[in-house]
């Protein structure tokens, strides 16, 4: 099914990850947000104001398209009952090189645990797209987890490993998890983030997995609208719907002049905009920029609303 770059990223969060935030294993949680992808395969990429709304059983999750040039994305996600917050706002910088683009993804991320006051802010590694010798997709790059009220860091490396080009990707992770006062290594982080991921234990050497790609992504669920009255008119969905039906029903022509049209009414909105010197704000975020620390979103909600698009 085609989907929007926000449908992209809110899965990231509402599709494995729930349970791992409510056992507070950041680490795993971290890793389960990484998704296989496909080289040649491109969501849409999201109007302004478009929105992403979906609720599970104990996570609700919303996310906006705060800025279209440059395409700046903001997510709030909110368990109220065991009080966890996670808060990202995410901007792609594409960087050429030779065979290779790289992708990277900038903005800050947040994951709020206020029952134990503890703050977790971390970044995300970055999509290496190649060409040659042979076409492929792979996160790779450092991703640094710290909190500062914890004193607990994280540091950990995805790599992708191939033979010239024509062995299959191994998609590796290392790393560790620190005590940042003490700087003595708690745990040493080995795997594949797309298979198993495993902990050892410094101080008695003990090994146990932390996370089973093949666990998480097999319990993936399409999202339900429970009440199509109640979902909003800016929803990825209902903004690509009829892109998106004729793509399923393999009518090209009729999908290139729905994308046309949906582009077409976002050029009317902006020489509106410009006309009447009117200025967009987004509906649930407020957005920030400054030159040392680039974009920054901050949900004007303190908690996420339940969605009339659920999964069980």
């Amino acid at each position: 099914m085609p989907k929007s770059q926000l449908q992209c990223y809110g899965e990231e969060v509402y599709c494995g990850g729930c349970d791992m935030l409510s056992r507070c294993n950041i680490v795993a949680w971290s890793i389960s947000t990484r998704r296989p992808v496909i080289f040649g395969v491109a969501p849409y990429n999201p109007i302004l104001g478009e929105t992403h709304h979906v609720s599970t059983p104990n996570l609700n999750v919303l996310l906006e398209q705060v800025s279209h040039h440059p395409p700046v994305t903001a997510l709030h996600a909110t368990n109220e009952k065991e009080k966890i917050e996670t808060i990202w706002c995410s901007y792609v910088v594409p960087k050429f090189n030779g065979a290779a683009v790289e992708g990277q993804v900038h903005g800050k991320r947040e994951l709020k645990l206020h029952n134990h006051g503890e703050t977790y802010e971390m970044n995300a590694p970055y999509l290496m797209i190649r060409f040659l010798p042979v076409p492929s997709c792979d996160w790779v790059g450092n991703v640094h987890i710290r909190c500062p009220e914890s004193a607990i860091e994280a540091e950990l490396c995805y790599t992708s490993h191939t033979l010239f080009g024509f062995r299959a990707s191994r998609k590796s992770i290392k790393g560790k998890i620190i005590d940042s006062i003490s700087t003595k290594i708690l745990y040493e982080i080995n795997g594949n983030w797309d298979s198993i991921v495993t902990a050892k234990d410094t101080n008695n050497g003990e090994v146990r997995v932390i996370y089973d790609a093949k666990e998480v992504i097999s319990g993936l669920q399409t999202p339900v609208v429970k009440d199509s009255e109640c979902v909003w008119g800016s929803e990825s969905a209902v903004v690509w719907s009829e892109v998106s039906e004729a793509i399923m029903n393999k009518e090209w022509e009729k999908a290139t002049e729905a994308k046309k049209s949906v582009e077409e009414r976002q050029r009317e909105l902006s020489r509106e905009r410009i006309t009447k010197g009117e200025t967009w704000l987004p509906k649930h975020f407020t957005l920030s920029h400054s030159k040392e620390g680039g974009w920054n979103c901050f949900p004007i909600q303190n908690w996420v609303p339940p969605s009339p698009i659920q999964t069980l």
